[in-house]
């Protein structure tokens, strides 16, 4: 036995013998709400995983999902080659460098690069600290810890102000009324809570109008106008009472859908509720009316994507263009929007070849969904998602393809394993 592995053994087994002492609270009198992210550990010894559980069972954890597993990173690698990764990975390691390195090379292998890797390890050795935060781990704990410890890690990393906002906007519209944009915004939103287990907020912000409330078969007594009028109130403990629960990861802010008032705002009216849903959900969707006021101009110019959706018509191409044009000028250092062809193949309806209808817009379709009355009908009058009516049909995986693109996440199964190095992934995903 080498004199490095005797070392890590005999670490090991002293740390098992103190396992059975009551796990560490600390100092949790200042420590924030965690945000609305998904956190997965992979653990080598009992009390850092009771210490981790108990964690993921305080108040201040309540909107984080939180999964403990055993077996350290040999596990995670394994878990990771066919599963998505979470926003934020804990791993426990009695090992020290080269070892501990070449481990994480072959979890940086099966991760994607906005993860973020923490190291639970043994040695209190600031070489090994250095060597990990410069190569883009975001902290290295050494044993034993406290759930202070874990929830100080977790904010420092997700809520600290220095660090920006942890959610990535993209805003749906339409190029037409009733092309079906709100529709394939919902559906959107659901593959991505649903396929990546991340936390998505919807924000429906058709205030008369707006249909997510009856998509998602909810019917919450409060939401989005109670924020948008009281916008200087808007914090996480208010956004938090005004969302309706849609499923595990999805969480929506419905319109009122009433006429009882008349809906005029300034243009950063949104802005306070965009930003405070960015700091506690890793994807905010935006559900936008089709039409042009200085607030739905201002949204869609400050959101991280665009995606606009066009039926194959002429009133559509002219729209899409103006819009892609004047989004160019807000925009200018932004990739273009996302353009999605919805209710292709109409019967008897004359329509714009795909090629034709991209060609004076320069950019090509992120999908061609086709029209399917029986399906969205169905999945409508039913208060479901396309996925939940029929998870098997095209048009689902339409919806799983743009989740895809637009988190930018890997294909499951196929560009994930070795897709990149320890380096390059962990830099990234600092």
């Amino acid at each position: 036995m080498s004199n490095q592995v005797q070392a890590d053994y005999v670490s090991a087994q002293e740390f098992e013998s103190n396992s059975e002492a009551p796990v560490e609270r600390g100092d949790l009198t200042d420590i924030r709400p965690i945000p609305r992210i998904s956190m997965q550990c992979f653990c080598e010894t009992d009390i850092i995983a009771q210490t981790l559980e108990m964690t993921g069972r305080d108040r201040r954890m309540a909107r984080t999902h939180v999964k403990v597993n055993m077996g350290g990173i040999p596990a995670a690698v394994e878990f990771y080659q066919t599963a998505p990764t979470p926003n934020l990975i804990m791993v426990e390691s009695h090992k020290t460098n080269p070892a501990l390195m070449e481990e994480l090379g072959r979890l940086a292998e099966v991760c994607d690069p906005d993860t973020k890797v923490v190291v639970i390890g043994h040695h209190n050795d600031i070489l090994i600290y250095r060597e990990l935060i410069s190569n883009g781990v975001s902290d290295y704990l050494v044993a034993p810890i406290a759930m202070a410890d874990i929830m100080n890690t977790v904010s420092d990393i997700f809520v600290n102000p220095e660090n920006g906002p942890i959610g990535r906007v993209v805003a749906f519209v339409g190029a037409k009324g009733g092309c079906g944009s709100s529709t394939i915004c919902h559906n959107v939103a659901w593959a991505i809570s649903t396929r990546y287990k991340v936390d998505t907020l919807i924000a429906d912000m058709d205030l008369a109008f707006g249909t997510a409330n009856i998509n998602l078969d909810q019917d919450p007594p409060q939401g989005i106008a109670e924020a948008v009028f009281s916008s200087e109130r808007v914090d996480d403990i208010l956004l938090d009472r005004l969302l309706a629960k849609c499923a595990e990861h999805l969480n929506l802010l419905a319109a009122p859908s009433t006429l009882e008032r008349t809906y005029d705002f300034q243009q950063e009216a949104f802005y306070p509720i965009i930003e405070t849903a960015q700091r506690s959900s890793p994807h905010v969707v935006l559900d936008i009316p089709h039409m042009w006021t200085s607030w739905t101009r201002q949204t869609l110019a400050a959101a991280d994507d665009v995606v606009i959706t066009a039926e194959p018509e002429l009133a559509s191409l002219r729209n899409t263009k103006n819009m892609i044009d004047a989004l160019a000028e807000l925009r200018p250092n932004d990739s273009p929007p996302k353009l999605i062809i919805n209710k292709a193949g109409i019967s008897k309806r004359p329509e714009i070849s795909i090629a034709d209808f991209c060609r004076p817009l320069e950019l090509e379709a992120a999908a061609v969904i086709p029209f399917d009355p029986e399906l969205f009908g169905s999945a409508a009058n039913n208060g479901q998602m396309i996925a939940e009516t029929d998870s098997r049909s095209a048009i689902a995986g339409h919806f799983d393809f743009l989740a895809q693109v637009l988190t930018g996440k890997a294909e499951l199964k196929v560009e994930k394993k070795g897709a990149r190095g320890l380096m390059s992934l962990l830099r990234r995903g600092k």
